[in-house]
């Protein structure tokens, strides 16, 4: 119905062309009249949902969102973009409430931000004022429920807050982590009427899921880090005092890094949180107090020091990397003092047993995600009830394995013997001073330097064999016990290991290859963007996101009517920002000497054109195989990719407008099978599709058909 003007919108106020996956059927529901709830990931465009409907509705939009400190940063990209918003909490004096009380009466707003707290005390100071509101939007509504990761008390008053409002507003409620359980819970203690549902997934592909277990912490992240000095980071610690440590050893490193969690006063954290959200430094340091909402895009990677109390926290938090749909990581440290840290916090909650006995099974699920050697993405899709996954992702650390085998049978002998002789009674440090023969005063008056195994490694490096002991443990050889002191026990695994003299590998992580991708316009143009920010008092990414850079570095627009053809690149936009953009594209290539064919900023030029000198996108090189005339099977080869990789790039060139016949995938005679599959099974989910097909038709044939006709 609404489908002509919402594009419209979409492309003058937020430079796109097309909504993604569900944003504007959602859209369209919200428009007219129904009250909608919304399931997508984190980067899929939930806010989308309600702005776009608040530009079509008569009246003022209001959002419930859990966090004042963004509320700030969400009005200003919003306000760049043109679009009157602004929000009332408690940071405001009464003086400057009464101001936008005054505004919002004069429709100077189409958007008025609230948070959940003091809901009472807004619908008194809106009874005075004459406004219309079609629409109530309720972000990260999984904090109604209890049983979601992040239940807030306020929430509850949501309901009464909006059955005060005359006539009741339609009601939008979105989130990205959801169980079937917290989506029920949803519904009714929102009393949404008969609710259209949009669900479009949990997965998010450009997100790179990995576990290490047992690695030395620090060292791990100061390694990882030194790849990645130019780009923003969140790590997530249990504990306030690893978060200040971490941070400091960060700066001492000569790292630039902040720290946010709950022991700091209210002026400090946002202090912390404006100074990461406009890059001033780009490692953020925090426990989960920081992070829900946060609305900075260019987050490219994500490291949990620690596991976190459920799956459902974990995504979300690992979540804040790639809002941009860029390529970014997530990596999650493991060892076995995690467990007894999370089982800390929920013995001294003040929950009743039944919900602590929840959050034990929750646990216990996040530990075996730990473990397991199937699919990251898989199991986590599975936990949120996704049923049609693939078994494999070609986009996790089980899937392409980066460690390689080590064998330290000798050095586990040496370990396991000392715990048999020391009596299992001592922890890690202790057996390791023990080991490595130490003169402290505590190995003396124990007596634990006559100890037969005193000495026996006293020409390895303590962090080597603090990291051995960490990946026996993890590997299942130790067992650490849950004491507020941990002793190390020797299980079954470790005895029998012993006994039979069997040879014992650990995994090590591969060294980590140097990208060597030139970035040279990239960062000019992030610099132009740094200093436009500080000159505008706007963070970095709301000028353009990393995704928008990208774009422009690779397609090299030199006019206006080109540059309005990027992604992310609205009317308003074009009109503040273009010429300055334009000016840095256009000397580098004048001082570069790149050659355009015209129309190489199109999305219809050949891949050859889009960077001339440059090194192009990864599909790109791909394409120019294809053109060669070679097979996807040899293109892999030669790339020493997997087919599943090839065959991706291969439709990023189909969406893109390059030149790619889809028919030479879809094998002679099928296409009308594939069709008819279809008509049955839907094109939503490709499994359902495969299984009622020939087995020789494979997903390849499958997406050419439904790209070739459009069916999505």
């Amino acid at each position: 119905m609404y489908r002509e003007k919402t594009l419209s919108l979409l492309k003058n106020y937020f430079g796109y062309e097309n909504f993604k996956k569900g944003q504007g059927e959602a859209i369209n529901s919200i428009a007219s009249g129904n009250d909608t709830f919304v399931i997508m990931p984190t980067g899929g465009g939930k806010s989308l949902c309600y702005q776009i409907p608040a530009l079509l509705l008569d009246g003022v939009t209001l959002v419930i969102s859990p966090l004042i400190s963004l509320m700030k940063d969400q009005v200003d990209g919003l306000n760049s973009l043109g679009i009157g918003a602004t929000f009332i909490n408690s940071t405001l004096s009464k003086a400057e409430v009464s101001e936008r009380l005054i505004d919002i009466s004069n429709d100077k707003y189409k958007l008025v931000y609230l948070a959940p707290e003091g809901l009472d005390n807004i619908n008194y100071l809106f009874r005075n004022i004459d406004i219309k509101i079609p629409l109530v939007a309720i972000d990260e509504a999984h904090c109604v429920s209890k049983w979601g990761h992040d239940f807030r008390p306020s929430y509850r008053k949501i309901n009464d807050f909006i059955n005060n409002i005359n006539p009741r507003p339609t009601v939008l409620a979105c989130t990205a982590t959801a169980t079937d359980l917290v989506q029920k819970d949803i519904i009714n203690l929102l009393a949404l009427n008969s609710p259209n549902v949009f669900f479009t997934g949990f997965n998010r592909e450009n997100l790179t899921l990995k576990v290490f277990r047992g690695e030395n912490k620090d060292n791990f992240i100061l390694d990882y880090i030194d790849n990645r000095k130019d780009e923003s980071g969140i790590i997530y610690t249990s504990t306030r005092a690893e978060t200040e440590q971490l941070s400091n050893l960060l700066n001492k490193k000569g790292y630039k890094s902040g720290i946010y969690h709950a022991g700091l006063d209210e002026s400090t954290r946002a202090e912390m949180q404006e100074n990461f959200m406009y890059d001033n430094f780009n490692i953020m340091v925090a426990t989960n107090a920081f992070g829900m909402g946060i609305d900075k895009s260019n987050v490219r990677y994500v490291i949990h020091y620690a596991i976190p109390k459920n799956l459902e926290a974990y995504y979300q938090e690992a979540g804040r990397a790639g809002r941009d749909g860029e390529p970014s990581e997530c990596v999650l440290l493991f060892n076995n003092k995690d467990i007894q840290t999370q089982k800390y916090f929920i013995d001294n909650s003040p929950m009743d047993e039944y919900k602590k006995s929840q959050d034990y099974n929750n646990l216990r699920t996040m530990v075996d995600y730990c473990y397991t050697q199937k699919c990251l993405r898989k199991f986590i899709l599975e936990y949120f009830g996704e049923k049609e996954t693939e078994d494999s992702c070609n986009n996790c650390s089980n899937c392409i394995n980066e460690n390689e085998l080590k064998e330290i049978t000798t050095e586990a002998q040496m370990i396991f013997s000392c715990v048999y002789r020391a009596e299992e009674r001592y922890g890690v440090n202790t057996i390791i001073d023990i080991l490595k023969g130490s003169q402290n005063q505590k190995i003396l008056r124990l007596g634990l330097n006559k100890l037969s195994t005193y000495n026996l490694m006293v020409n390895y490096d303590r962090k080597f064999l603090e990291e051995v002991v960490n990946k026996l443990i993890a590997d299942g050889y130790l067992l650490m016990t849950s004491e507020q002191y941990p002793l190390l026990k020797l299980t079954s695994k470790a005895k029998i290991a012993l006994k039979n003299k069997e040879s014992i590998f650990i995994q090590i992580r591969k060294a980590e290859k140097v990208r060597e991708e030139d970035e040279t316009l990239f960062n000019l143009l992030r610099a132009l963007r740094k200093s436009m920010s500080q000159e505008l008092n706007l963070p970095p990414y709301v000028i353009f996101p990393d995704s928008t850079l990208k774009e422009l570095s690779s397609r090299l627009p030199l006019t206006e009517t080109e540059f309005s053809e990027i992604k992310g690149v609205g009317k308003n936009k074009l009109e503040k920002y273009g010429d300055r953009f334009l000016e840095v594209i256009k000397n580098y290539v004048g001082e570069n000497g790149i050659i355009r064919n015209p129309g190489t900023a199109s999305s219809k030029s050949s891949a050859k054109e889009t960077v001339m000198g440059e090194k192009v996108k990864s599909y790109y090189e791909t394409y120019n195989l294809y053109k060669e005339g070679m097979t996807l099977e040899e293109i892999a080869k030669s790339r020493n990719l997997t087919s599943t990789t090839i065959q991706k790039h291969i439709m990023d060139c189909v969406l893109e407008g390059l030149d790619v016949n889809l028919d030479d995938f879809i094998p002679k005679h099928s296409e009308e099978a594939i069709l008819e599959a279809i008509k049955k099974v839907g094109a939503e989910k490709l499994r359902p599709i495969k299984d009622i097909l020939p087995e020789d038709i494979d997903y390849m044939a499958i997406k050419s058909v439904i790209c070739k006709h459009n069916l999505i």
